[in-house]
């Protein structure tokens, strides 16, 4: 009977642990006015834009950070807004990839830390303010609302405006952020899907309405400046702690602390895409326990020693929440194991003690009922063939966070024991190349472009065939150039746009791909750099063509939009004479 014993306990804290799970759920599900109003297009259009900055704190980001600011840069729907990227002296490949952006984009300014890295995420990101105050003192001007955000994520267009529009009333602003969407197979990937679906869709919701402080995502968040620099004046001048390994929760709750309010913008709908902050999170198990123990550490084992429970009442509860995964992360695993070894060995409840009997009935039925509100938010974001995935993967993550738990320990413990800092364990980021949620419309850009009367767009989306795209369209019909069109299409995809200078071009790297991928995709390979293999296409890459390209090389795909014309030149130059 020694696994009863075991077993009871273990039960008695899931039960504890699913009553607070089920709190969460009802006050979720409780009818209430909606206290957040989301703005109409035309009010943010109506309203002033701030002054922004985009911070961007980067370690050896090399080969995603040019994709991504190239897309952001042309995907914002906001004028008044620079970026700002910090980079370290000693990580020279990420310094070329910004600064070869840096000369295409006037919005981009590169920020060198003043050390070498890496240091924490808290001390490239007040490096990086103290560049941006040096820009304010050259240009006379100030920056009213900072915006964090990383190498991996896709901007939703949008984000600024509403970020604007909320930072009238609040100091601190919080955009959704989701995982993008992966495979049924590829199982660690899936626990970001589902568990940032049902945080943003349940628990921070609820979190918001009950008075709790909101912790920053560390990604999307726009920050008042000036309770910045007055959270900056309690801990020697810096905005950031660059001793905490979360310094995004720690701004959230010291933001609180001080008084300020805070929000987190309603998840919504916009085209059939919720209008987010999207990233892939880590797809391998071991890039996902770094991640997730350096969470661990941040929040529930720095923040524990920082504050301790010496906090308003209220805020009591919310803590509690923060850090019972110390607890539950380490036993979960083990409970599931029991509780087959319990179903294998004592499907007859005569077998158990009555109370362990109750106990383990009880919890299972809280589990499923969390379950089920995990697969309806996953549901909301992914679509239900996704969500029948979450009961295995919620097997998959106790084992996860169990083992994320034990680094953030023992990594934690051993900086304790040393009297030493905890280092920023980064990990590994990708950037997707294909067509992503968010991505503004072709129609859209043409009008900003002054290209295409809105009354000429809505003609030609009336009359046009259903087979041809819109681009394709107005082509045929002349109401645009080749030219314009290709323009536009950059803008959208965030691609350069022309053929590479000759310079530029080496003929052993265009014979990579076999004769028949190039002509059926219409690619050319072109060169190697910063572990990147640029490939030039007459189109915006879908996902199935970077699938099948991704497999004929080991390296990051980077494309570059030319014309038909250009193409054909382009293979004839390089191709024919090789190959002849």
């Amino acid at each position: 009977m020694w696994i009863v014993y075991c077993l009871v306990p273990l039960a008695g804290w899931i039960l504890l642990s699913g009553l607070d799970d089920l709190f969460i759920c009802l006050v979720w599900l409780w009818p209430r006015r909606k206290s957040v109003r989301a703005p109409a297009d035309c009010e943010l259009e109506a309203i002033a834009e701030r002054r922004i900055a985009i911070l961007v704190p980067l370690w050896r980001e090399h080969r995603v950070i040019g994709q991504m600011l190239d897309r952001n840069l042309a995907a914002i729907r906001y004028r008044n807004y620079e970026i700002f990227a910090g980079v370290y002296p000693n990580d020279e490949m990420t310094l070329r990839a910004v600064e070869e952006v840096a000369r295409r984009h006037a919005r981009l300014h590169v920020a060198v830390v003043p050390h070498d890295g890496p240091t924490s995420k808290g001390d490239c990101l007040n490096a990086i303010f103290r560049r941006l105050q040096e820009f304010e003192t050259r240009r006379g001007c100030r920056f009213e609302t900072i915006v964090t955000h990383d190498a991996e994520d896709l901007i939703h267009p949008d984000s600024l405006r509403l970020i604007n529009w909320y930072a009238r009333e609040y100091a601190m602003v919080q955009i959704p952020v989701l995982a993008l969407p992966t495979g049924l197979a590829e199982f660690t990937h899936g626990l970001y899907c589902d568990e940032f679906a049902e945080y943003q869709s349940k628990d921070i919701p609820v979190r918001q309405r009950l008075g709790g402080f909101l912790p920053s995502n560390g990604v999307g968040t726009g920050f008042d400046r000036q309770a910045l620099e007055h959270l900056a004046a309690t801990r020697r001048g810096l905005i950031f702690d660059p001793d905490c390994l979360t310094e995004d929760y720690e701004n959230g709750y010291g933001l609180h602390a001080l008084g300020y309010r805070q929000i987190f913008v309603p998840l919504q709908f916009g085209r059939g895409e919720p209008v987010s902050t999207r990233e892939y999170f880590p797809r391998k198990l071991r890039s996902a326990i770094r991640q997730r123990s350096r969470w661990v550490a941040g929040i529930a084992l720095q923040g524990w020693q920082r504050h301790g429970w010496r906090v308003p009442r209220r805020q009591l509860y919310w803590l509690w929440r923060d850090r019972k995964g110390l607890v539950g992360n380490l036993l979960s695993p083990v409970a599931n194991l029991l509780f087959l070894c319990w179903l294998a060995r004592w499907h007859s409840p005569g077998h158990m003690p009555l109370l362990a009997a109750r106990l383990c009935t009880l919890t299972v039925g809280l589990s499923a009922i969390q379950a089920m509100a995990r697969m309806w938010c996953s549901r909301r974001i992914y679509g239900w063939r996704f969500a029948a995935g979450v009961l295995p993967r919620i097997l998959w993550s106790n084992v996860v966070n169990c083992a994320a738990t034990f680094s953030a320990l023992w990594q934690f413990t051993g900086a304790v024991r040393h009297g030493r800092s905890l280092a920023w364990r980064k990990t590994e980021h990708m950037y997707p190349v294909h067509r992503t949620p968010g991505q503004s419309r072709l129609g859209e850009i043409l009008v900003g472009m002054q290209c295409l009367s809105r009354g000429e767009l809505n003609e030609a989306l009336m009359t046009q065939p259903r087979v041809v795209r819109l681009g394709e369209h107005l082509l045929r019909a002349r109401i645009i150039s080749e030219d314009v069109l290709y323009h536009a299409l950059s803008l959208q995809a965030g691609m350069e746009l022309g053929s590479p200078a000759g310079q530029e071009v080496s003929r052993r790297v265009t014979r990579t791909f076999p004769a028949a991928v190039v002509e059926r995709w219409k690619v050319l390979p072109y060169r190697v750099d910063l572990g990147q293999l640029h490939i030039v296409t007459t189109g915006i890459p879908s996902e199935m063509m970077t699938r099948e390209l991704a497999g004929l090389t080991s390296l990051e795909l980077r494309f570059r939009l030319v014309t038909p014309a250009e193409f054909e030149r382009l293979t004839g130059e390089y191709l024919a004479s090789s190959r002849g």
